[in-house]
């Protein structure tokens, strides 16, 4: 109808009909699987598990590593199983010795005050939480009674022990504080020095500090061996650097750092077309370190994978001083600027130095180039009259 009109061109109208509707227009881009998460959770399924009995030989710490509603539903349960437990045996003590239905003149009764499973409930929940209404208690009647008290004792200081120590660890592990341990979101490549350098920027957002923090970086990618073994995540440690010498850092404020892209270098020979979401790279960067408020050894963990690098980029300053104090503003703590950088491999930088000759030089123009026309089209600002002359 719109055709016949002349609001739509026919020709248009026909290859509409002609595509397939259920035929998807958009196909979201293929990108490599991440080993590590922006959020430092490492991207791994482990299947087909045959011996499950070894996470039951370490049972505390597969119950921290259990999520919460199921590490309280197990925590609650334990203590309901503990006391309906001991109030069987409260209650089969009472009726072996005739004390649910006592006769006239019969004999002490092992616990006094238990008629019914009810109140041998209650009895057991008194003796392990030490409630100790005065309506019940154990007499010397009955040493099997005794012995039934001294063990539900120290069953109930075992399970307290072990639940209330899982919880606290819970709600105290590392990975907590490394929430506040935060990476910039892309890195960067440029010169530094003379030399291509593969840069990041960290910062802790709390003022306690971070002892003997350390960094570590690896590239992660797919590698095969000169006898044809096919290695799906090759691992290789690279060095970083981070301006003061050595691994360890003073994380006040946040820092830059990074990696020499030299000889021994994995990333010697990427180039400025490699960084894209096809290519098969992902550098993971690991920062550890000792919480200063609680002792606990504490890792915050990120990847960058090959969109994620800027070439030519360099991060922006966001430490300054103010009255009489640095200051840091994380507003900008993720943005970079453009610098000139050579495009091509620091193995090609290494081999004709003259690409860098050239590249210092042609931002050595620019800005006098700039400075002389601003200069030329400066109107003075005053004049001297022939008259003051004379």
């Amino acid at each position: 109808m719109l055709s016949r009109k002349g609001i739509i061109p026919e020709e248009y109208v026909l290859t509409r009909l002609a595509e397939d509707p259920a035929e998807p227009r958009y196909r979201a881009r293929e990108r490599r699987a991440r080993f590590v998460s922006k959020k430092g959770n490492c991207n791994v399924a482990h299947k087909n598990i045959r011996e499950q009995g070894r996470f039951l030989q370490d049972v505390f710490t597969t119950l921290v590593d259990l999520k919460w509603p199921h590490t309280l539903l197990i925590f609650t349960m334990s203590f309901l199983c503990s006391w309906l437990l001991f109030a069987m045996a409260w209650w089969l003590i009472a009726f072996a010795h005739g004390d649910l239905a006592p006769a006239e003149g019969a004999a002490e009764p092992c616990v006094t005050s238990i008629h019914s499973f009810s109140s041998a409930f209650l009895f057991s929940i008194e003796v392990q939480v030490t409630i100790g209404f005065g309506g019940r208690m154990v007499t010397e009647e009955c040493p099997l009674a005794i012995l039934v008290l001294i063990v539900q004792n120290i069953v109930g200081l075992m399970i307290n022990a072990i639940m209330l120590g899982c919880i606290f660890m819970k709600t105290a592990q590392a990975h907590r504080r490394a929430e506040t341990l935060i990476f910039s979101k892309h890195a960067v490549i440029a010169l530094r020095q003379g030399r291509l350098c593969f840069m990041l920027r960290v910062g802790d957002l709390r003022k306690s500090m971070i002892i003997s923090a350390t960094v570590h970086m690896q590239v992660v990618r797919k590698t095969t061996s000169p006898e044809g073994e096919v290695v799906p995540l090759h691992q290789v440690d690279i060095p970083m650097e981070n301006g003061v010498g050595g691994d360890s850092i003073f994380l006040v404020a946040p820092l830059i750092i990074y990696h020499v892209i030299d000889a021994n270098s994995p990333l010697y020979d990427l180039a400025p077309g490699d960084l894209h979401h096809h290519q098969d790279l992902e550098i993971i960067v690991i920062l550890e370190g000792v919480v200063e408020t609680t002792g606990i050894t504490t890792q915050a963990r990120t990847s960058y994978l090959a969109d994620e690098i800027l070439w030519g980029q360099r991060f922006v300053p966001i430490v300054a001083e103010e009255d009489g104090r640095y200051s840091v503003d994380y507003s900008k703590f993720g943005n970079t600027i453009k610098v000139p950088t050579p495009l091509c491999t620091a193995r090609q930088l290494d081999e004709d130095r003259s690409l860098l000759d050239a590249l210092t030089l042609a931002s050595a123009r620019g800005p006098l180039r700039k400075r002389s026309v601003a200069v030329a089209k400066a109107k003075p600002k005053f004049s001297i009259s022939p008259d003051a002359l004379s």
